[in-house]
């Protein structure tokens, strides 16, 4: 007989987590709906998350773990574990966030009531390195938009000061998913998701907060840039862009012209023929995208004005190197 596959798949990409993994792992297989699986993709630690891992999937047969050789970076890790996955809703946990037990069980409840909902999580508290409450964030993304281009708009046009883009570790259809390319290796890459989910179906916000996202000094939000952008007078006065940089997302792209606003243009506009739409449908998402582009023009002219300057001052460079080898 076949194995049976389960519900829901739970993705866990991580990398040396051993300070807050057990409180996520415990989280998650104290879950009331038990009918998942935990996948999780270790990202070549250095530290005991191996030991850890091994030592809750020799207690729990739902622990499905796997050790990658090298670093294959972040976002092909995340990838990773969706890959992985068997079950017809996936949800992608952080090592060092935690679930409320109902978490699972309401959010299920929902998808399998509302076939037109493709996204649900749950209101979320911010909590620090002891798990102590420190906030109860909301903020409304109006992703329950009936009309697909005003809400792929609504998603698009987020306040990112504000938007902690936590709806990406909500619980989605799989097969929705495999409809998506995976997530981009560039900073805001986790809202061009997002923003291609809510072309496919609304977002359901569950009323509770279920969800604990944990501040601390080592998350990826907190990388500061150490780029050529930086580098830049523009940079002084305009800010260097989305954070982390595309570097610590594509290390093969250090030291290069980055244009991560330009690339967000591309994206959206890309995001539009990932499923089949009328005309109309199609014009008016379309239409997001060009509301997004004139609202961020100011950005986008900061990527040139940056770019500009990285190419006088390499020009500048290379002839006082010529002048130099000529006297």
């Amino acid at each position: 007989m076949s194995e049976a596959l389960p519900r829901v798949s739970i993705g866990i990409p991580v990398y040396n987590g051993e300070a807050f993994l057990r409180d996520c792992l415990d989280s998650l297989l104290n879950q009331t709906f038990s009918d998942f699986e935990l996948v999780i993709s270790d990202n070549a630690s250095t530290d005991s998350t191996e030991a850890i891992c091994r030592e809750y999937a020799a207690r729990d047969g739902r622990i499905r773990y796997y050790r990658n050789e090298q670093n294959i970076g972040p976002i092909v890790n995340f990838d990773r574990v969706f890959r992985l996955a068997r079950g017809e809703y996936f949800k992608w946990a952080a090592h060092d966030d935690v679930c409320a037990p109902e978490w699972l069980e309401r959010c299920v409840t929902v998808l399998d009531q509302n076939p037109q909902v493709s996204l649900c999580y749950t209101q979320m508290c911010v909590i620090n390195p002891d798990g102590e409450i420190l906030d109860h964030y909301h903020y409304d993304i109006h992703a329950d938009e009936p009309n697909r281009a005003k809400r792929f708009r609504n998603l698009m046009c987020v306040d990112h000061r504000r938007h902690s883009a936590i709806e990406i570790f909500g619980l989605m259809r799989r097969e929705m998913m495999l409809k998506i390319p995976p997530q981009g290796k560039y900073a805001r890459g986790d809202s061009v998701f997002l923003a291609r989910v809510a072309l496919f179906g609304k977002f359901h916000e569950i009323p509770e907060f279920l969800f604990f996202n944990r501040e601390h000094g080592n998350r990826s939000s907190r990388v500061a840039s150490i780029t050529i952008r930086s580098q830049t007078q523009v940079s002084k006065w305009l800010g260097v862009g989305p954070l982390p940089p595309t570097e610590w997302f594509d290390p093969a792209k250090l030291g290069k012209l980055t244009f991560p606003e330009w690339n967000l243009v591309r994206e959206y506009a890309s995001s539009v023929n990932l499923l089949p739409l009328s005309f109309s449908e199609r014009l008016a998402c379309y239409g997001a995208v060009g509301y997004w582009f004139i609202r961020h023009i100011p950005k986008l002219v900061r990527d040139l004005l940056i770019a500009g300057e990285l190419i006088l001052r390499a020009a500048l460079r290379g002839g006082s190197n010529r002048k130099l080898a000529s006297s």
